[in-house]
């Protein structure tokens, strides 16, 4: 598809036959209420005219404000188009006028992962060892495909329906980049979740990806980030030397496997981090070492203290979810995470800088669990 006026005509994939695929698009889909704006982009809901109750998401992006960035746009489109995957959401097709482009992405409506573990009447380690398997599958296979995400966080991992079994979805590919594109060393992702690799201005590859999981791991098992500080300078520094603890009273009673799952992707020697595949195969996930005892009231009430839901959503990079975008307006530059991240200015990221999160509820300290 030519981007961004290259050609003002396209073919059309099913016809083959010149075509303006503005009148393409509505001969297709019926667009209905938006479900948010951002700084270069809408969110309105789609119906299939052929399958009427067929319900998209169409990201709609005016291109004079996107000026300038239409690389990262090409790159996220390309991206998007190769990989196929059932945790991954879909980019199923796109369209092209003189000033817009337009992205029929899969609608997914379940909700973001924090929401609906803080909603659960149970929840145990069984329950975060299933959504991580679910993640590390995806990711492993973006990893065959030669895609490093780079962004990779809770805010990113959708519910793909509200029903109780729903699999967890992969979105928000806008700083993924291809392997073979040449030597990765951009400082990018969001604080927090970002590997020490990065921070160092290192060049790195597939493992900062392995490294947000591990984060996001701890995340699920506690309620509350590894690494937190007001300040990034410290934040920085936390992570740069990997120190973290299983704070008690708070990891009294999470299994000594998911400890050390947890270790092994939050590892600083990237020659010792977990690679994908390795951390499937660990008897935390692959097994039957992940407990069954309930932890949902320690968890939900730490997630509802450090990851405040957010009231501002960004459209950009994102894709809809309708139970919450129909209340939420979005912006490019207000995403939350789990960290405060006042200046200096922390590494770029896609649209999130780490903004300001609920009280931060600690522990006392237990044993120093930073491995090197």
């Amino acid at each position: 598809m030519p981007l961004f006026g290259k050609d003002k005509k396209s073919k059309s994939k099913n016809g083959g036959k010149d075509t303006n695929e503005k009148n393409l698009l509505e001969e297709k889909y019926h667009l209905k209420e938006m479900l948010g704006t951002g700084a270069f982009s809408e969110v309105r809901l789609a119906e299939s005219k052929e399958k009427p109750g067929q319900l998209f998401a169409v990201k709609i992006i005016d291109k004079k404000a996107l000026k300038g960035k239409e690389d990262s746009l090409e790159n996220e489109i390309m991206i998007l188009r190769k990989l196929k995957h059932s945790n991954i959401v879909q980019l199923l097709e796109t369209f092209e006028d003189k000033n817009k482009v337009y992205l029929i992405m899969e609608l997914v409506t379940g909700g973001e992962l924090f929401d609906r573990i803080v909603e659960k009447g149970s929840y145990t380690e069984k329950d975060a060892a299933h959504l991580i398997r679910q993640v590390l599958e995806a990711v492993d296979y973006m990893h065959q495909q030669g895609v490093v995400h780079r962004d990779l966080k809770p805010e990113n991992l959708l519910y793909y329906s509200p029903d109780k079994d729903s699999k967890i979805m992969i979105s928000d590919f806008g700083l993924s980049k291809m392997e073979d594109g040449g030597i990765m060393a951009t400082a990018c992702g969001t604080p927090g979740y970002v590997a020490p690799e990065v921070l160092a201005q290192k060049p790195y590859g597939k493992a900062i990806d392995v490294w947000s999981i591990g984060v996001i791991s701890y995340i699920l098992l506690c309620g509350y980030p590894p690494f937190y500080d007001e300040n990034d300078v410290n934040l920085f520094a936390q992570i740069l030397k990997g120190e973290f603890e299983f704070d008690s009273p708070y990891w009294d009673e999470i299994s000594d496997s998911a400890k050390d799952f947890i270790m092994n992707l939050i590892c600083v020697n990237v020659e010792k981090r977990y690679s994908c595949k390795q951390a499937l195969a660990h008897p935390w996930i692959s097994g039957n070492e992940a407990s069954s005892k309930n932890i949902h009231g320690t968890v939900s009430e730490q997630l509802k203290k450090n990851f405040a839901k957010s009231k501002w959503r960004q459209a950009y990079h994102a894709t809809a979810v309708i139970r919450q975008m129909q209340r939420m307006a979005l912006s490019s530059g207000g995403s939350q995470g789990g960290q405060k991240s006042p200046s200096p200015q922390p590494p770029a990221s896609g649209g999130s800088s780490g903004a300001t999160s609920g009280e931060q509820s600690r522990g006392s300290s237990a044993s120093s669990s930073g491995r090197q």
